[in-house]
């Protein structure tokens, strides 16, 4: 079992004001290396060529995660809810610290071009040979099982997955909180103090209390409005098709036998899907953003091109559409070819679905555990069925289609594109 800490630790932060540390487990886990490299994670991947001000941390944003979850706790154990299992308050702390420990570099780019998940990589790390799962031994054989169980949300408490990992979890409400803060917007604000204060367990759920419905509808608009100014503005996304680009570009090479000059370990590992617990902690943003300085310089003139616009930020403009005219989109792609410009790299059609941020669903098509209402009857009942305001915005709305293409260089050819080629590429 873990021990107090014989003096309380104390962070200062920007959004929480303090996240408080009374164990010792906690402490010893947040001075892992493992954990200490979330620092030279960000949190926001490519925003920050958006919002300059993007630039924190997944270190910081788990420990805010953390703290939500320590809030929560306390207040249900102030208040004495006898449906909290108290012994699992570790476990829950543990888990949501450690999330996010899995998240490499850019990590949703990265993640697509080599088919891997953060959540996967947080439970090796976890389960593996490493100084956070010597950390969590400590409390019992078992419990780094445990503590992968949470967040690979296969443990049989859903009270305490749902904390984690919910439509209504500790997760959520500080990257929102902290996602406006960094960027210096305002509609991702909320009353943070109201939820946890109208949250209880019951009945082996975490459930809000129905005169807290408002609140909660508060934080969901919230999410819906960073969802479409934040996480998916579209310059950001232009940056993040640039750097799968680039991912893919530079596989493709590996797997054409392409002699680099600058492969440092573990990229090939990277590229043949071969990754150790090890590899992976090497991979930081610090690491790609060398590889991607040097990778300027290769003589393949692709992979050097889209290395040198991501790091100078000349990204791909993008023009939107209400659908995607198949025919249409084939003939740009053969014109790009005619000019010398291959649309495997210079031309990608993004659309929201595939976004890893969703606003709200009920929960019959998700994972996510749903929200639900509790009301004077001890009656629950699924919010949307009883907001209209969740109803507006369940499931992704106002979906439209983004046209990535380098401008510049179709201006150059713009006297042989086709008319309504033009005219779609408004050029």
């Amino acid at each position: 079992m873990t021990t107090p800490l014989q003096e309380e630790k104390v962070f200062k932060d920007p959004v929480h004001k303090y996240i408080y540390v009374q164990d010792q487990t906690i402490w010893d886990l947040i001075n892992t290396k493992e954990f200490q490299r979330l620092r030279r994670i960000r949190q926001l991947g490519t925003c920050f060529l958006t919002f300059h001000g993007a630039e924190h941390s997944r270190f910081s944003h788990s420990l805010g995660v953390y703290e939500v979850t320590r809030k929560i706790i306390s207040q249900f154990e102030r208040n004495k809810y006898e449906d909290w299992p108290r012994e699992e308050r570790l476990l829950c702390l543990c888990a949501s610290l450690l999330h996010d420990v899995g998240h490499g570099p850019f990590s949703h780019s990265i993640e697509k071009t080599f088919g891997t998940h953060h959540e996967e990589w947080s439970c090796r790390i976890v389960l593996g040979d490493t100084e956070v799962n010597r950390v969590l031994r400590r409390v019992s054989p078992t419990f780094p099982q445990q503590v992968a169980g949470v967040i690979a949300k296969t443990y049989n408490q859903e009270i305490v997955v749902s904390l984690v990992s919910s439509q209504l979890d500790a997760d959520r409400m500080d990257y929102l909180l902290r996602d406006a803060y960094f960027t210096g917007v305002n509609y991702g604000t909320f009353d943070l103090e109201r939820i946890l204060r109208v949250m209880r367990p019951y009945q082996g759920h975490i459930v809000v209390k129905e005169s807290g419905m408002h609140a909660v509808e508060d934080y969901l608009m919230s999410r819906y409005q960073m969802y479409w100014q934040v996480y998916f503005h579209p310059v950001t996304r232009s940056a993040e098709v640039l750097l799968h680009n680039i991912f893919q570009r530079a596989k493709h090479l590996h797997e054409e036998g392409f002699a680099f000059r600058f492969l440092l370990h573990p990229l090939p590992n990277l590229f043949r899907q071969k990754m150790t617990v090890h590899d992976h902690f090497l991979m930081d943003e610090a690491f790609m953003q060398t590889v991607l300085m040097q990778w300027a310089f290769e003589e393949d003139p692709v992979l050097s091109d889209l290395c040198t616009r991501f790091l100078q930020r000349r990204l791909f403009k993008y023009v939107t559409l209400e659908k995607i005219d198949a025919r249409q989109i084939e003939r740009l792609r053969d014109q790009m070819r005619s000019f010398g410009i291959d649309p495997d790299y210079y031309l990608d059609i993004d659309f929201p679905s595939d976004l890893s941020y969703d606003v709200y669903r009920p929960g019959e098509q998700d994972e996510k555990l749903p929200i639900l209402l509790l009301d004077s009857r001890d009656t629950l009942t699924e919010i949307s069925r009883k907001s209209e305001i969740v109803r507006s915005i369940s499931g992704i709305h106002m979906g439209k289609y983004h046209l990535y293409y380098p401008r510049e260089l179709l201006l150059n050819h713009a006297d042989k594109l086709d008319k309504n080629l033009r005219k779609l590429l408004d050029i």
